[in-house]
């Protein structure tokens, strides 16, 4: 089996890492072709690789302008099998209703909700991901920090996803029939609930509550949106279960492995897309 990886970032590196001692040959993309990647302006090795590979999966983002491994690559995929990391965010707000896989497609990003729709046009396994969260990616990181905040806002929900269990859904998904797969945990909760359990398991005071005013355009959007993501699907036709099916098991397993206070609070990972 060879897997040709758009984007080798955070949680494809941990899909790439469950594969490899399956047997899977994996050829991996990135900006700028570092640490044994292809660069992605690379067209003739991207080529000669997608048109080798049995499976190829983006991790890629759109643009503004679209889908850039669609737009500049596209034309060489191939009979090889489809995947795409995606996001919830396609549901948009919800009120904090479940959402599954047959919710409509009204997002804010409409760039986003295209690129979801041009994979699942390809017949590709469009994995829609919530908040991302693992080792040196977490509340725990945050909240040593000094980074994290709660905002108090009552009733608002949101779904979340540990990496090992993405790795292993998608893992799983890579031959499932095409379609939409929403992977996440089994306890949709406020991002609070999360900070503070977070602060505690490390000893801390919860981190204050900020003004919603006071945060970033992008943070402000995101607190915008409210809705339980629904993994009955994942469950069902790829036989998938998160291990760490909600945030307190998550988390405890990282703080075992990682305190005493997360290194001495290094700066969390950060990223401008979850995926």
């Amino acid at each position: 089996m060879r897997l040709l990886i758009f984007g080798l970032g955070y949680s494809a590196r941990f899909i790439a890492t469950r594969l490899a001692p399956r047997g899977w040959r994996i050829a991996a993309t990135t900006r700028n072709g570092r640490e044994g990647t292809i660069a992605f302006a690379d067209a003739d090795r991207v080529r000669f690789e997608a048109g080798e590979a049995t499976h190829i999966l983006s991790s890629v983002p759109p643009g503004e302008a679209g889908d850039p491994v669609l737009d500049a690559y596209g034309d060489s995929f191939g009979r090889a099998r489809l995947a795409y990391l995606s996001s919830t965010g396609v549901y948009g707000d919800a009120g904090g209703a479940w959402v599954d896989e047959s919710a409509p497609i009204c997002g804010r990003r409409a760039n986003r909700n295209e690129a979801d729709a041009a994979w699942l046009d390809r017949g590709a396994r469009v994995f829609r991901l919530p908040g991302i969260y693992g080792p040196g990616r977490s509340p725990l990181d945050r909240v040593a920090a000094g980074e994290a905040h709660r905002t108090g806002i009552a009733g608002q929900v949101f779904s979340r996803i540990h990496v090992e269990d993405l790795a292993e859904g998608v893992a799983k998904g890579l031959d499932a029939p095409a379609g939409a797969y929403n992977l996440a945990d089994d306890v949709p909760c406020a991002q609070d609930r999360v900070v503070a359990y977070a602060a505690a398991l490390l000893g801390m005071d919860p981190p204050p509550i900020v003004p919603l005013e006071s945060l970033s355009p992008a943070a402000r959007a995101f607190h915008a949106e409210n809705r339980r993501v629904a993994n009955g699907k994942a469950k069902r036709v790829l036989g998938w279960r998160p291990v760490y099916a909600d945030y307190r098991l998550g988390l405890r397993a990282l703080n075992a492995t990682t305190s005493p206070v997360i290194a001495s609070a290094a700066p969390a990972t950060a990223s401008a897309d979850q995926r």
